[in-house]
């Protein structure tokens, strides 16, 4: 099987993950919004939306356009980081139950969670959409396509986190781990 064909599965394989996100979320925001629940930040949600997007097509335009050939360490090594990004992102979604989405509602009075990931550090989502932004297409070389996603996702997660944090900031009850 060829790198392109291999990359296309995995870049497939992670389209199906994503969609299963947005089940999960549109279910969890659905239920925030109906504890009362208030969302913040809606301006950025779209660019965010078209990066993800951008982040799947763009690595297979660029393989099957520029077709690389990325060392075995590197793709292996990469696909290692892509494959630990999808599990640690799945722990803050169970984590985080149903106040998880990929939106910014904080329902009043519930407890901020610091159990599970958030134990040790305040966004570990994040870390996994770094670490997934840079990792996944480079794996298949496409290394345009990582730089050009992180440098406008770190623009999007200095505006995202300082959204979130105000949200959170909000909660008045105490915590849960």
């Amino acid at each position: 099987m060829s790198l392109e064909v291999a990359f296309t599965l995995l870049v497939a394989a992670v389209a199906v993950e994503r969609v299963a996100e947005l089940v999960v979320s549109n279910r969890n925001a659905e239920w925030s919004l109906s504890q009362g629940g208030v969302e913040s930040g809606r301006g950025h949600y779209p660019f965010m939306v078209v990066l993800h997007t951008g982040l799947l097509l763009g690595a297979l335009v660029e393989v099957w356009v520029r077709r690389p050939e990325p060392t075995a360490a590197l793709s292996w090594t990469m696909l290692a980081l892509v494959v630990a990004s999808q599990g640690l992102r799945w722990w803050c979604i169970r984590t985080l139950g149903r106040q998880w989405n990929t939106r910014v509602i904080v329902v009043p009075g519930a407890p901020r969670v610091v159990g599970g990931p958030y134990r040790w550090i305040p966004h570990p989502n994040y870390v996994a959409v770094v670490v997934e932004g840079f990792a996944l297409p480079l794996v298949g070389g496409a290394w345009i396509t990582a730089l050009v996603f992180t440098v406008l996702n770190a623009g999007l997660l200095a505006t995202r986190i300082r959204a979130e944090d105000a949200a959170l900031a909000r909660l008045t009850q105490g915590v849960h781990a």
